[in-house]
């Protein structure tokens, strides 16, 4: 069982809502401060010295869930990549994963047998929060454009093995037949003009354009309360969905309170939005255009807009602006699939037999086309896993291990290219997923039958 561990350090919001508080006498609040009360030198200094206690202490619940070795997979990215070869969730001591299986939910929950690894994944400093990016996208942005995304309170916690290959390939539903149109480059304002003109129509290459464009975001702007060391001019929707993709960048979802109830998330990829029609993992957006809307004025100040108006909220002319960014997001396309025929499934001219079993186990006995339908394999439906029938409740360095709730199913084309898998990241390899779904669905499959399902999956 997880044992209540004695948090290293109180966010500066936390502390700053409950002494408010405390001070009216009140029960706790929705909004975060407008007046900070402190000087910026002050909370960096603060901040910084608390930082290594922090990462110290998430790390231990990284370690503790996962073997986080760097063992790849034969299988590869689209560019190269190779994935990582799984499942990475430890297993309590003398559990295997059959004797797990062949226990019911609440027997698992009374032993506190569930792999801690596939419990919630908390921010890596939860009661902060905030967006935090890869190192390698940082470094990167700051080559290009002089624009730091370094936090000075916190850095990024999976290790890059874990994540998706950067920068990823373009695919546009107008031309297929140019393939990767990226040309091997990370799409900046610096340079999405020379890559785009000639292949997009005027109004497309403004959506890039404004894709591209850093605004003020709750972490990174210009007044005292941010987390970089200069003030910032803030981030731009491809600093996480990089090239239409993801880098695997984190956050908190906006829309919950308290704090500890928050869910991380794992920045989804952008490929493929033009067939969904459910957008956020749990928020049902029912546009592309309400999406790209609501991060601008939503989740990037944590859904509070009494704060966003304070650092500088952008807000998006919906004609002009909003449409011409959907309009560009619409032409996102999954990767090839060669071994896919028209209607989604296996060429059997083409398939392994380790892949063909694989997908009849998908269509039948593993249950996973119940959500997960051809040819995108999404049902654009939501739905609960009800996850917390095999835990009890636990805060965990900041975070409620809780409920989830329902969510969003995503589509899985293209799937090898975008771990760690599940909203928030927690499923780190392909085989933790079946893993984890195999003990969800009690679908009691053999060994064999979780690799010959990785296999079809990695066709798709």
């Amino acid at each position: 069982m997880f044992v209540q561990k004695k948090p290293v350090v109180v966010s500066f919001i936390a502390m700053a809502c409950a002494a408010v508080a405390a001070i009216a006498d009140e029960k706790p609040t929705s909004y975060m401060p407008v007046k900070v009360g402190e000087k910026f030198e002050t909370i960096r200094s603060r901040m910084e010295a608390a930082k290594a206690g922090i990462a110290k202490e998430h790390q231990s619940v990284l370690d503790e869930r996962y073997d986080l070795s760097d063992r790849p997979a034969q299988a590869k990215m689209f560019r190269g990549k190779s994935l990582q070869a799984g499942p990475r969730a430890k297993l309590p001591t003398g559990m295997t994963w059959d004797k797990l299986a062949a226990m019911s939910p609440d027997e698992v929950r009374r032993k506190g047998a569930f792999p801690k690894g596939y419990m919630p994944l908390p921010h890596p400093n939860h009661p902060e929060g905030g967006m935090v990016f890869p190192k390698f996208h940082i470094d990167e942005i700051n080559k290009q454009e002089g624009r730091e995304l370094t936090r000075f309170d916190l850095d990024f916690d999976l290790p890059e093995h874990f994540l998706p290959e950067f920068p990823p390939a373009i695919f546009l539903t107008t031309r297929p037949d140019l393939g990767d149109v990226s040309q091997g480059k990370l799409v900046t304002i610096m340079n999405y003009y020379d890559i785009f003109d000639g292949l997009l129509n005027p109004k497309q290459l403004e959506g890039v354009r404004l894709l591209v464009t850093p605004f003020p975001q709750q972490q990174f702007n210009q007044t005292e309360d941010r987390r970089t060391v200069q003030p910032s001019r803030g981030v731009t929707c491809f600093d996480c969905h990089v090239n239409g993709h993801t880098n695997g960048a984190t956050h908190l979802v906006g829309d919950i309170r308290p704090q500890e109830f928050r869910h991380r998330i794992e920045t989804p990829s952008l490929r493929g939005v033009n067939i969904q029609r459910l957008f956020g993992s749990q928020r049902a957006l029912k546009t592309v255009e309400d999406f790209t809307e609501f991060e601008q004025r939503a989740a990037y100040f944590d859904g509070d807009p009494v704060i966003a108006t304070k650092k500088g909220i952008n807000v998006l002319e919906r004609a002009s602006q909003v449409h011409f960014m959907a309009e560009f997001e619409e032409l996102l396309d999954f990767p090839p699939a060669p071994k896919l025929n028209i209607l989604g499934r296996l060429d059997p001219a083409k398939a392994t037999e380790d892949e063909k079993r694989g997908e009849a186990l998908f269509f039948g006995k593993a249950q996973c086309s119940v959500c997960h339908v051809p040819p995108y394999y999404t049902d654009n439906l939501m739905h609960n896993l009800k996850a917390e029938r095999f835990y009890e409740p636990v805060m965990v360095n900041g975070m409620m291990m809780s409920a989830d709730g329902p969510i969003k199913t995503f589509p899985l084309r293209g799937i090898k290219d975008s771990p760690p898998y599940l909203h928030d990241g927690r499923l780190l390899t392909l085989e933790d997923t079946v893993e984890f779904f195999n003990l969800v669905l009690g679908t009691n499959l053999t060994a064999e039958e979780k690799h010959d399902l990785v296999e079809f999956m990695l066709a798709l």
